[in-house]
C-alpha cells in the first residue's frame, strides 16, 4: 500500500513514516498542500493520505477541500493529523472531505485506529 504524508514538520514526517513503513506502506511525504498535490498528480495512486492542517503555501484544509473536488482522488482516505482541537476545527475538516481526525500528539495506536477506521487493513510488517 501507498501513502502520502503532508506535514511541514520534519519531524512529524519522520515518526509518522516510521510507523508507517513497519506497517508495509510505501510512504512519500510533501512539505505543504500544493507539494502534496503535486506528488498525487506524479507520484501514481495511493491508499491513504495523511495532512497537517497549518502549513505554508496551502493548508491542509484547503489542500482536503481540493482533493475531494477531483474526481481522480476523491474517494482515497484522507487523514487529518493537526493541532486543531476544537469541535469546530474537527466539523471542518469532516465537512471538507476529511475521513479521519487525529488530534497531535498521538500514538501509534491512536493512528492505527484511525487508519483502520479509514477503511484500511493493516499487517505489520515485522
Amino acid at each position: 500500500m501507498r501513502a502520502l504524508i503532508i506535514d511541514d514538520s520534519r519531524t512529524v514526517r519522520a515518526v509518522v513514516r516510521a510507523h508507517l513503513a513497519a506497517l508495509g506502506f510505501d510512504v512519500a511525504e510533501a512539505a505543504d498542500g500544493r507539494e502534496g498535490l503535486g506528488r498525487l498528480r506524479t507520484g501514481g495512486a495511493v491508499d491513504v493520505m495523511l495532512v497537517d492542517w497549518n502549513m505554508p503555501v496551502m493548508d491542509g484544509l484547503e489542500f482536503v477541500r481540493t482533493v475531494r473536488a477531483d474526481a481522480a482522488f476523491d474517494r482515497v482516505p484522507v487523514v487529518m493529523v493537526t493541532t486543531e482541537s476544537g469541535v469546530g476545527s474537527v466539523a471542518a475538516a469532516l465537512n471538507a472531505g476529511a475521513t479521519e481526525y487525529v488530534m497531535k500528539p498521538f500514538t501509534r495506536d491512536v493512528l492505527d485506529q484511525k487508519l483502520r477506521l479509514a477503511g484500511l487493513d493493516l499487517h505489520p510488517t515485522s
